[in-house]
């Protein structure tokens, strides 16, 4: 019999503490749907000055008027009137995890969120369904002037800078589920750090969606004042149920003059959920934005991070893996304007694609008109691990001077037979020589994050490989 015909696919895999599911307690429901009545339900229960009801309003307004995006995703499926917009879960938030409801604390803890707090983050944040039900900030950190808040309470403790950056980047109007996110966001992070200071352990939000048929859409403003430097990482995760869920965030990052930010982002949504994020940076001279994503799990992401190079010698980075399985569509990659002159951009994208699964890379590198002397480069690497998926690269670069060096390369591919054959003349079976190869594909973005968080992104590759058994 051949090594074909003697392979078992599992349809859905076993994702381990990823789709655990808790029983849902919830305080307060809006219930099914989206509509004016359900956004002044949220903005009454968060007790919200005017402004933002107003913001919100003109979401709601804008986000029916607005067709489905046909041009990527199929998204057809996709009812948010089958969707609860908002879910209070029966928690208030604390800076104690001992007063976290016991079965939301065992959540985290088998995330190993605590654990990870303890080891090596300066501080932590935990959203779960709606809210945040756990935030806290080092006390040296504190010390340091640095705020760390949900933004519900930044929103009263600092209402007028949350007023003036809350969505500047990302406009009401950008599309039809940044629209959606400004009438129903609810949850998220604010992170202010002062002028000169240099953080020396990472900071990180995770956002947990528990329960069936909700939607979740925090709201995260980070300003990193000129000459400050710091590590922000966004974890996401939810279980698998059979019903549609949706993500549509918003990350809103301002850089300051020689000022550096390294965003982290590893999402570990379910195959039932539709993960349609907006994140976004603008960046000031000789300051430096690095974005470190990992995409995995969802049955649809569209996910392109922003970079708007307003500063001379300002830089962008970006370096990406995605990974598409069977009923998975993943459209990814970033887009980065060239806004002022001796400004650079570097892109390292890569995807992986198996039992059919598709992965698309989308780009955008735009260079303004009267901009001089900028260097951008983009490079992305596509490995399909069988003859059923698909992987396509969709650059789009826009030029208004001559005076700029700018590249893109694509190489699409398969696993090396020759590379496996060597690899098992070693001692090692077949789809050990897999996994080791994949792991080295992937080992430019694991390089980049924390040790914890590099061994949980090749924890999830190697739980999608164990899709097919020998």
């Amino acid at each position: 019999m051949s090594e074909k015909k003697k392979r078992t696919y599992v349809e859905d895999i076993e994702r381990g503490v990823y789709d655990i599911k808790d029983e849902v307690r919830a305080k307060f429901s809006t219930g099914y749907g989206v509509n004016e009545e359900v956004v002044k339900k949220i903005s009454d229960r968060k007790n919200e000055p005017s402004w933002m009801l107003e913001l919100r309003l003109k979401g709601l307004e804008e986000f029916n008027k607005r067709p489905m995006p046909m041009w990527s995703a199929d998204l057809s499926k996709l009812d948010i009137n089958e969707i609860i917009s908002y879910l209070e879960p029966d928690a208030n938030e604390s800076d104690n995890w001992e007063d976290v409801p016991a079965y939301i604390k065992n959540t985290f803890d088998r995330l190993g969120i605590p654990e990870a707090e303890k080891k090596t983050l300066g501080g932590v944040g935990a959203q779960y369904d709606s809210n945040v039900v756990y935030h806290k900030l080092n006390e040296e950190l504190e010390a340091q002037g640095i705020i760390y808040l949900d933004i519900e309470t930044a929103l009263k403790k600092y209402p007028e800078i949350v007023k003036k950056y809350f969505m500047k980047l990302i406009p009401i109007n950008d599309h039809k589920f940044s629209a959606l996110h400004a009438a129903v966001w609810s949850g998220g992070t604010f992170l202010y750090i002062p002028k000169g200071v240099k953080v020396e352990k990472p900071i990180q939000s995770y956002f947990r969606l528990n329960a069936p048929e909700a939607g979740q859409y925090e709201h995260t403003i980070i300003i990193v004042e000129d000459d400050a430097d710091v590590h922000f990482i966004e974890g996401c995760s939810a279980p698998k149920y059979q019903k549609n869920t949706i993500h549509a965030g918003a990350v809103e990052l301002y850089v300051g003059k020689r000022a550096r930010l390294r965003y982290s982002s590893i999402e570990n949504w379910s195959k039932n959920m539709y993960n349609l994020n907006t994140k976004r940076a603008e960046v000031d001279e000789d300051g430096v934005i690095e974005w470190i994503s990992g995409s995995f799990g969802s049955k649809v992401s569209m996910l392109y991070p922003m970079s708007i190079l307003k500063g001379e010698r300002s830089r962008s980075e970006y370096t990406g893996v995605s990974f598409a399985g069977k009923g998975q569509y993943i459209d990814s990659g970033c887009k980065v304007l060239h806004a002022a002159s001796y400004t650079s951009s570097k892109v390292n994208s890569k995807s992986i694609s198996k039992d059919g699964g598709w992965c698309n890379y989308r780009s955008l590198l735009k260079v303004l008109p009267g901009v001089k002397r900028v260097k951008a480069t983009a490079e992305c690497e596509s490995l399909m691990l069988d003859d059923m998926s698909k992987s396509d690269t969709i650059p789009t670069i826009v030029v208004n001077t001559d005076d700029i060096d700018i590249g893109h390369e694509a190489s699409i591919g398969r696993i090396s037979d020759d590379a496996i054959f060597y690899l098992m003349q070693r001692g090692l079976t077949a789809d050990e020589a897999k996994a080791m190869i994949i792991r080295g594909f992937v080992e430019p973005i694991t390089k980049e994050l924390p040790l914890e968080y590099a061994v949980e992104l090749n924890r999830l590759i190697e739980i999608e490989l164990e899709g097919t058994i020998g």
